[in-house]
């Protein structure tokens, strides 16, 4: 199996003298760890309690099991050591979390990555048709509080993890490197899906300001926004995470929330809630994601309409009643499956309302697009020009 190492310490905490195992899959490398790794989320492995699996090879990505001794005696037997699996995600995009921090995804926002929307929203409770199955009345119900799902046609439940195995119909290690590489997994440590009670780390806002922190002010020049937009709807947040101090554009929601984006992650703190922005009118636009609004806002400055943004599409059920009021409504989503479901099911209770995405139909949102016609007006050649009087 392994053995002991005094030359060698481990790979990440330098503890001398532990055991290790050559990983003849991955290139040959040689790996030492010890107990105070066992759990850390960076230094690229995942740890369970699960015994030795064969190679797994996946779509675009190879899992590669190996195992290691808990460091005991040379005496002890083999079977009496306490084992542990190490998966080793090769290409696991940069980000590397343990098994509570995935079971941790929420549901509600990976079925929105899968393109299903809520039937109904009661709490904390999510209703949805069920997406293993074809039905009319929803009975897939998603409790946000616990992060757990169940199939009251099928008697199936679990957790997200559960959810992508049997969706998909694959192993938990495949499932596992679904989430990895999946969108979600980049916003789950600044919980995207919201508060949850269960959650270790809540992000404790230290400073609201104007936005004046150079990497965030190339970020959103990059997203195509002048300043000036960005300052009259957003502002600079400074939060703290796990005892560090991190700085974000941040975006209030009408529960006394922010939804905070940097050129590195995306995400909110809590509470989650749609931003309503009312200027006394009776025609309603519908935005999916803030940048997108400020997208609009650059292209129309002088707009006077009443705005929604969602914050997320799992919210679009709570504004049924307050669309109702408007003579003319126009939604904004994304080009994707997961906005084409939505605007259809807003216009189960918004017949009329108009499609403004066929504006952008060659691109993904509002934003996309925007930022690709700056970088046309980039690339076209600048005219001579004729220049008159002083020359200074």
């Amino acid at each position: 199996m392994g053995k002991p190492n005094s030359k060698n310490s481990c790979n990440f905490c330098s503890t001398k003298a532990w055991w290790s195992r050559k990983n003849e899959e991955n290139i040959g490398s040689t790996k030492i760890i010890c107990p105070k790794t066992i759990g850390r989320s960076d230094t690229g492995y995942i740890y369970l309690n699960q015994p030795d699996q064969r190679e797994i090879s996946l779509v675009g990505r190879k899992v590669v099991p190996i195992v290691y001794d808990h460091p005991t005696k040379q005496t002890t037997p083999t079977s009496k050591r306490k084992r542990l699996t190490v998966i080793h995600f090769k290409h696991q995009n940069k980000i590397t979390m343990d098994i509570q921090h995935i079971k941790q995804i929420a549901i509600t926002d990976y079925l929105q990555q899968q393109g299903y929307a809520p039937a109904r929203v009661h709490g904390i409770h999510y209703w949805y048709c069920s997406p293993l199955r074809n039905e009319r009345t929803p009975s897939f119900k998603v409790n946000t509080e616990r992060n757990q799902w169940y199939d009251f046609g099928t008697g199936e439940h679990g957790d997200i993890i559960d959810l992508v195995r049997t969706l998909q119909h694959c192993t938990m290690y495949e499932a596992i490197d679904i989430l990895i590489g999946s969108k979600q997994i980049v916003y789950q440590d600044f919980s995207f899906g919201g508060e949850r009670k269960t959650s270790k780390h809540k992000l404790e806002i230290i400073s609201v300001q104007s936005l004046t922190n150079p990497y965030l002010l190339r970020y959103i020049a990059e997203r195509g926004v002048p300043l000036s937009i960005a300052n009259r709807f957003c502002s600079e947040i400074r939060y703290n995470n796990t005892n560090r101090t991190y700085y974000a554009i941040g975006f209030a929601n009408d529960a006394g929330g922010w939804e905070i984006r940097s050129p590195y992650f995306k995400g909110c703190i809590a509470p989650k809630a749609i931003t309503t922005i009312s200027k006394g009118t009776d025609v309603l636009q519908i935005f999916e994601g803030f940048m997108d609004f400020l997208s609009w806002q650059t292209l129309n400055p002088s707009s006077t309409c009443d705005t929604i943004v969602l914050n997320s599409l799992v919210l679009l059920p709570r504004i049924q009643e307050e669309v109702k009021d408007y003579k003319q409504v126009e939604s904004f989503l994304d080009n994707d499956e997961a906005g084409r479901k939505s605007f259809e099911f807003l216009k189960q209770f918004y017949p009329s309302v108009i499609d403004g995405s066929v504006r952008y139909q060659t691109h993904k949102d509002l934003n996309e697009w925007l930022v690709s016609q700056s970088k046309v007006q980039e690339n076209q050649p600048s005219l001579p020009t004729t220049k008159r009087g002083i020359r200074r």
